[in-house]
């Protein structure tokens, strides 16, 4: 049976009783049936994921008590991507996938072209929460807050490589699997404008790259790059 997983924002240890959300217990209680003495899993991205017993507490309140750990916390790959934001249920799906395929960090950017002028970060959040429940990971990644591209780049970190989708640039090489600390930088609709490729060019960390032979819309783009680059190396 498919195990209830979820996030919390506190620490987890034996016996250390959690207080459910109200969107939790009312999950919990109301949509999935579940009762005193029901296992649910729990996890906060630090301390492993364990196995929890329910707890009614009265009036829609659960407390939920971590009893064993089912797994222990382990690395996982520091993959940041970088996104301009889409229409909502698109850039949804962006988070959505993005988490499922184990990214570390989203940070949308605003770049020339970029239709959409702000991004609703709880929301974002929010998809990123469900997605790592629903795919049992045991983090759920950084949503930074939209910054526009030049921004990003002054303050780009040294030695993080920046892998940016320019199809058409001729200097653009097929992505190649990533080292564990890396970056992924999608364009909007319509591809970066000139003041966005003067910026790229003018930072070392940065890798024109190429996703093969069609121009994909951008949430493809996302989706095909993140598993590309997480490919077993051959080398």
């Amino acid at each position: 049976m498919t195990h209830i997983r979820l996030f919390v924002p506190t620490p987890l240890s034996e016996g250390a009783a959690v207080e459910a959300s109200t969107a939790q217990a009312h999950y919990l209680g109301t949509v999935m049936r579940r009762s005193a003495g029901d296992p649910v899993r729990l996890f906060n991205g630090a301390d492993g994921e364990w196995e929890a017993r329910i707890v009614p507490r009265g009036r829609g309140r659960l407390t939920l008590v971590p009893e064993r750990q089912v797994r222990p916390q382990a690395p996982e790959p520091d993959l940041w991507l970088l996104f301009a934001p889409l229409k909502r249920d698109t850039t949804d799906l962006v988070v959505e996938k993005a988490t499922e395929l184990g990214v570390s960090a989203l940070l949308p950017v605003s770049t020339e072209r970029t239709n959409a002028g702000r991004v609703n970060a709880d929301r974002l959040n929010a998809v990123a929460i469900e997605a790592a429940e629903q795919c049992e990971r045991l983090t759920v990644p950084r949503i930074a807050p939209l910054r526009p591209l030049a921004d990003v780049l002054a303050d780009w970190p040294p030695g993080r490589p920046l892998f940016a989708g320019l199809e058409r640039d001729a200097a653009a090489t097929p992505l190649p699997a990533a080292p564990r600390h890396a970056a992924l930088l999608i364009g909007p609709e319509g591809g970066f404008g000139p003041r966005d490729r003067a910026l790229l060019s003018r930072l070392e960390a940065v890798v024109p790259v190429s996703l093969g032979p069609r121009i994909l819309r951008a949430e493809t783009a996302a989706i095909v790059g993140l598993a590309l680059l997480q490919r077993p190396s051959c080398g």
